[in-house]
């Protein structure tokens, strides 16, 4: 999906004058990774660093609605620049599952360990293991909203592979790879990822701003 842009009148704002986007999650692991992605001109501020401690309740029905539904929370509260992500896991032979549910899955406490586990036990004895991960980028800029997705291929394991990463990461083997996310170095992965692939279109989008 290219750039999706709400509004037909292009931001005024130059990049080189966005010193501060504040990325509207808590979960570290993301951040870390988006760190890594976006160019150093760029401040990321999570919501823990600008004191939004309140967990913002995603209740669309899509991952583009649920990036939209945060960064549109974030920026009514503090009228800044930001970003929001959702991202999930679809398996095919469940019929896209589980989605837009992906992070809790297992049930409301959101624990990767119990994801993961009801994740193997839908998929016992299946023999077509074919899924992706999407990830789609909310940004509101200047007050206008923009869209982006990111997307890789790949097939989930019978069991774990790995100790980095997070979320299904031990069992998500992309395409053309040997080893799963959660064998990769953060710094590998990173590189191949449907959030990378998202937040590529993301800073493409920035850079042309000044074109």
């Amino acid at each position: 999906m290219e750039a999706a842009t709400r509004q037909n009148q292009k931001p005024s704002r130059s990049p080189r004058f966005i010193m501060k986007l504040i990325f509207a999650t808590h979960n570290q692991n993301k951040l870390k990774e988006l760190q890594l992605l976006l160019p150093k001109s760029i401040e990321l501020l999570s919501l823990d660093d600008v004191g939004y401690k309140e967990e913002i309740a995603e209740t669309a029905d899509t991952l583009e609605g649920n990036a939209i539904l945060k960064a549109r929370c974030i920026y009514e509260k503090f009228g800044e620049n930001c970003f929001a992500d959702d991202s999930g896991l679809e398996v095919e032979i469940l019929e896209g599952a589980p989605g837009v549910y992906s992070a809790r899955y297992g049930g409301e406490q959101k624990s990767d360990a119990d994801n993961n586990l009801k994740l193997l036990s839908e998929m016992e004895g299946k023999s077509d293991r074919k899924a992706c991960f999407k990830a789609v980028i909310a940004l509101i800029l200047d007050g206008k909203e923009h869209v982006f997705e990111g997307r890789i291929d790949g097939e989930i394991l019978p069991e774990p592979r790995g100790t980095f990463g997070f979320g299904y990461d031990p069992l998500f083997k992309p395409d053309g790879f040997q080893k799963t996310f959660a064998q990769m170095e953060i710094t590998e992965k990173i590189k191949i990822n449907h959030r990378a692939r998202a937040v590529n279109k993301l800073v493409d989008f920035l850079k042309g701003l000044s074109h």
